[in-house]
């Protein structure tokens, strides 16, 4: 009978815990202190530049209320022109992490562009990564992960993120990565 209540009470305390720790995940980012995103950006020496206009019948972003999507954005480098070839065969592993670095740089400058204060980030909320690969290249996600990484680099735990990260046989003008995100902004 002893091992009966022992395991009730042990039950019991374990279910009446649980809700709070779900409480406690869910307001991880909320809590999170204030963070100066340009001094944090100089600190981890990232240059954000002037958005490329689109070359079509399309904006790089588009503001639904507190949630910024942004178009598809590619690895710019400083030097002029984009990072182009594919994951596997032109480029390494660590030049495709590059790359998604670059598309990093790149769509936070179109994010700053749209809200005008990278502080009003209250969350980066979902991310599609593409990479350009061979079919034989099966690491797409540690291609990503030098983007997500870069996203917590800076923002902290409001730059975790949903993610999928999935290889492209090609992708537009040859570029290497290819990324679209989800924030959430303040109003």
């Amino acid at each position: 009978m002893k091992k009966y209540s022992v395991l009730f009470l042990l039950s019991v305390a374990l279910l009446s815990c649980s809700p709070k720790a779900d409480e406690s995940a869910k307001n991880e980012t909320a809590a999170a202190p204030a963070v100066d995103i340009d001094a944090r950006l100089k600190e981890l020496n990232i240059q954000l530049v002037e958005p490329s206009v689109p070359t079509a019948n399309f904006v790089k972003t588009v503001r639904v209320g507190n949630l910024v999507y942004t178009s598809g954005h590619g690895p710019d480098r400083a030097e002029g022109g984009p990072l182009t070839g594919r994951v596997g065969d032109d480029l390494t592993l660590e030049q495709g992490q590059e790359a998604a670095r670059l598309t990093g740089v790149a769509l936070l400058s179109s994010l700053k562009k749209e809200i005008g204060d990278l502080g009003k980030v209250k969350r980066i909320v979902k991310v599609l990564g593409m990479v350009q690969s061979t079919p034989e290249f099966k690491d797409q996600p540690k291609v990503m992960n030098a983007f997500s990484d870069m996203m917590v680099d800076i923002f902290g735990q409001k730059g975790k993120h949903a993610r999928s990260a999935v290889g492209m046989s090609a992708l537009p003008g040859n570029i290497a990565v290819e990324i679209e995100i989800i924030v959430e902004v303040e109003d």
